[in-house]
């Protein structure tokens, strides 16, 4: 009897490690972690951070192991994330910045087997209610604090960056250090609460609420960046409800005329910039962008092909806090992806990233319009509010918005590889 005690106890801890719920707890707490870095970073320091992030690629692991032989391993990742990290990774040979530049890819890696694991051990519609059910959470404290800061004690919340200016209708930034994050947080979650509602994962009062909830943090949010994303979003799921209703026969037809529509409207848009700035009010901010970018475009001419090395976030180094000096105001980002992308891994890696955003919109937006499922709008929504709003800001290269790409991307081509086409054929 003694001997088999041990034996019993480790069989009952493999099977708890395997099972769903674990993964689910995981998967709770991984979406938890990646959209609230900024509030742990300001109550327990990176060391708690990285600690935690540590511990939970532990147990992703040790889950990982436990389930191996029901996880089908064919076709896993996409090339295009391979691509880019892999280059991320060889940019520590050249960077200006090694030691931050080893650290920083270890820590986009990170994230990113975060993003995989919960591609591999949660269904999309599992994976829309965790998010859902994270973001609910992180929108009623941000939007809480919010009132506990600017109209109950009327005092700014220092250390989490809340200024208290929900009484003079924003904007506000939560838990989550600015506006603009805030709005991209408010979008995903309202994206999420909506196909909760249509493929009936919660109640409809819940859902109605959880939508309520998100639209209210976006308009106090203020950020011209999100309406913009958000305009891009609603036209998508139009697109979309139009395509899943046209005949099968004639969908691709219909497809080419979306994208030559969607091409014309990107030219109008670029050619029509100014006054589409001016109309949402968002001079300021794209003179700030706009003053980033020139800096930038000095410094990229020295190194075009591979850049100055991977750090995702800004670190406290040159050529970074040049820019910074020149610009007169600090910054984490090149508030663009697609720039900054560019910017730390030269052309190759920006077309790299571009490529990864592109292929998993493509194979996503296809089986959104074909599946008749509503939890395949999910991916292609998400791919559309990222891809746009990587125009204005870099949250798609780091924490929860890279872990959101690798998600989508992943989910994507097991869903729809051509790997598997090559396969059947």
């Amino acid at each position: 009897m003694t001997s088999n005690a041990p034996t019993g106890r480790a069989d009952a801890l493999r099977a708890f490690v395997g099972s769903a719920r674990f993964a689910q707890a995981l998967s709770l707490i991984a979406i938890g972690l990646a959209f609230s870095t900024h509030a742990l970073r300001a109550t327990i320091g990176w060391p708690g951070v990285l600690a935690a992030l540590l511990a939970l690629l532990l147990l992703c692991g040790a889950s990982l192991v436990t389930r191996w032989r029901v996880i089908e391993w064919y076709g896993i990742l996409p090339l295009t994330i391979l691509v880019f990290v892999g280059w991320c990774a060889a940019s520590v040979i050249w960077s200006t910045t090694p030691g931050a530049s080893a650290l920083r890819v270890g820590y986009l890696v990170a994230y990113g087997v975060l993003g995989v694991y919960i591609a591999l051990m949660r269904d999309t519609i599992q994976i829309v209610r965790a998010v859902g059910d994270v973001l609910r959470v992180l929108l009623a404290v941000s939007l809480a604090l919010e009132v506990l800061s600017g109209i109950l004690l009327d005092v700014p919340i220092v250390f989490l960056g809340i200024q208290g200016d929900i009484a003079d209708l924003g904007p506000i930034q939560g838990i989550f250090g600015s506006r603009n994050m805030l709005g991209f947080v408010a979008l995903i979650a309202l994206v999420t609460f909506i196909v909760e509602w249509r493929t009936n994962i919660v109640s409809r009062t819940r859902a109605l609420l959880s939508i309520g909830m998100a639209l209210l943090a976006l308009v106090f949010s203020g950020s011209p960046t999100t309406w913009i994303a958000l305009g891009a979003v609603v036209v998508a799921l139009g697109a979309l409800y139009g395509l899943r209703r046209v005949p099968q026969a004639k969908r691709w037809a219909w497809q080419v005329a979306l994208l030559s529509t969607a091409a014309a409207a990107l030219i109008s848009g670029w050619i029509l910039r100014v006054r589409i700035i001016e109309l949402i009010d968002a001079r300021a901010e794209f003179d700030v962008r706009l003053d980033v970018w020139r800096e930038l475009s000095r410094y990229l001419s020295l190194n075009p092909l591979q850049g100055w090395g991977w750090v995702g976030k800004w670190p406290d180094a040159p050529p970074y806090t040049w820019i910074e000096a020149a610009t007169g105001r600090a910054h984490e980002s090149a508030l663009n992806a697609y720039l900054d992308a560019y910017f730390q891994v030269g052309v190759i890696g920006a077309l790299a990233f571009a490529a990864l955003i592109g292929v998993a919109l493509v194979r996503a937006w296809l089986l959104a319009s074909n599946r008749r499922s509503s939890v395949y709008l999910w991916p292609a929504l998400v791919l559309v509010a990222i891809a746009v709003t990587s125009a204005a800001e870099s949250f798609a290269l780091y924490e929860g918005g890279w872990m959101l790409v690798v998600i989508c991307a992943v989910k994507a081509a097991r869903d729809m590889s051509w790997r598997d086409a090559l396969k059947r054929s």
